[in-house]
């Protein structure tokens, strides 16, 4: 009997679609489940809906921009459980500033690493 090893879901949030092809891809191939959200209001939904144990989100996005996302996702006590992972090309110390400030987790500047974001992730989710 086989039995079929738990993959942790990841929500993307990132307007870009190369950017959530590329992360979703490698996350795949590094045993991870992925959703996708093109905008901050549909990625919020996605994350109230789905309750993942981490957010990718990335800080320039239509609709609502990550940072107000991730300010929505600590003030929901539903959501408590949940880790942010910032990723975005916005690398000055103010941005990571108030990345900290809402909340984030992590912060990961674009182009990223895959070794290091996977291993945050896995460290993040408990996955081996």
């Amino acid at each position: 009997m086989s039995t079929v090893a738990h993959r942790p879901l990841v929500v993307l949030i990132d307007d870009e679609p190369a950017i959530r092809e590329t992360v979703s891809f490698v996350l795949d191939m590094e045993g991870f489940e992925v959703a996708t959200a093109e905008d901050g209001e549909r990625g919020l939904e996605l994350v109230r809906r789905l309750r993942p144990p981490v957010v990718l989100l990335d800080v320039m996005l239509p609709r609502l921009d990550g940072f107000s996302v991730c300010r929505a996702i600590r003030g929901d006590p539903a959501l408590s459980g949940v880790r942010v992972v910032m990723l975005t090309a916005m690398g000055q110390r103010s941005d990571r500033l108030r990345a900290r400030e809402v909340g984030a987790d992590h912060f990961v500047i674009k182009p990223f690493d895959e070794e290091e974001l996977v291993g945050i992730l896995r460290s993040l989710t408990g996955a081996a």
